[in-house]
């Protein structure tokens, strides 16, 4: 049973940070498991062959939460038998052929989204699978969905988030998990990878009072929207946002700074019921009350 704010917040982290056997095991063999597949349908033999798997987005930084939902997996392929001079100019039959051969091997659903394979599994949740040619420096060509190519490097965004983590006292992840609550509970107006930017941006300093970092989110997100993707290669990450979609988002931040000032007030002068049912209101049903 919770009594305080605080109580209420350390179970309702602990109830959507991944379990240990979901970071140790679930995840893992989910990876292990598109590294077979891509490994028989494209051998050593290959024109292509499958060079390697490497964990990205919400699993790799720790920011993932439950319900898992979805895995992101970059799918390297080996350049060595000349396959990128066929497919330098036509992304689309290269992420085609990825899933076709893919498909092969599997029963659950394969579908293509474009720059990723998603596989969705019957036991739940997918794995998006992105296959790219790696450029060298840690840099990837990656479809861009309309049969061209970008360039992405995930792996240094990935490094550039660590580091701010440890400078943050790692309560940069605990943060993000709850932030990423909020979003889910308010119609998922950022995207995954632009929000663990503009949390990481947007602090300078993090204590272990979480429901005060995120009313100073909250108040101060708006400033930092339009960050550049710490991998070097993406830009203005929030590029996705339309002018009524960014003004939703301000909406959105702005309201739930209001509900995050009025709960840390009613917290503040002992009304822990009143500030538990404004934190429902920001974080979801799934926030203990009681």
């Amino acid at each position: 049973m919770t009594v305080t704010t605080a109580q209420a917040f350390s179970k309702f982290l602990e109830d959507i940070t991944a379990t240990d056997h979901q970071k140790s095991t679930f995840i893992p063999n989910r990876k292990a498991s598109v590294d077979t597949d891509l490994t028989k349908a494209f051998p050593s033999t290959s024109d292509m062959p499958y060079w390697k798997g490497i964990l990205m987005g919400s699993a790799s930084k720790g920011t993932i939460i439950r319900p898992l939902d979805d895995i992101d997996l970059l799918a390297v392929f080996s350049n060595e038998n000349g396959a990128w001079s066929k497919y330098a100019y036509d992304s689309k039959s290269f992420i085609y052929r990825v899933r076709n051969a893919y498909d092969g091997f599997k029963t659950q659903q394969v579908g293509t989204r474009g720059q990723a394979v998603r596989v969705f599994y019957q036991s739940g949740g997918h794995v998006d699978v992105a296959p790219v040619f790696h450029q060298g420096n840690d840099i990837y060509h990656l479809p861009n969905g309309t049969g061209g190519w970008l360039l992405t490097a995930p792996t240094v965004a990935n490094s550039w988030y660590f580091e701010k983590n440890r400078a943050l006292g790692y309560h940069l992840s605990p943060v993000v998990r709850l932030l990423k609550a909020w979003n889910r509970a308010h119609s998922k107006h950022f995207r995954s990878f632009h929000l663990e930017t503009v949390a990481a941006t947007t602090f300078g300093s993090l204590g272990s009072n979480y429901r005060e970092a995120l009313q100073k989110f909250f108040e101060w997100a708006p400033s930092y929207l339009s960050v550049s993707d710490p991998g070097g290669q993406g830009g203005d990450l929030s590029t996705y946002l339309t002018s009524s979609g960014r003004q939703e988002l301000l909406n959105a931040l702005s309201a739930a700074a209001d509900r995050a000032k009025r709960a840390n007030e009613a917290e503040g002068r002992g009304d822990h019921a009143e500030a538990k049912r404004l934190w429902r209101i920001v974080l979801g049903s799934a926030f203990p009350v009681s």
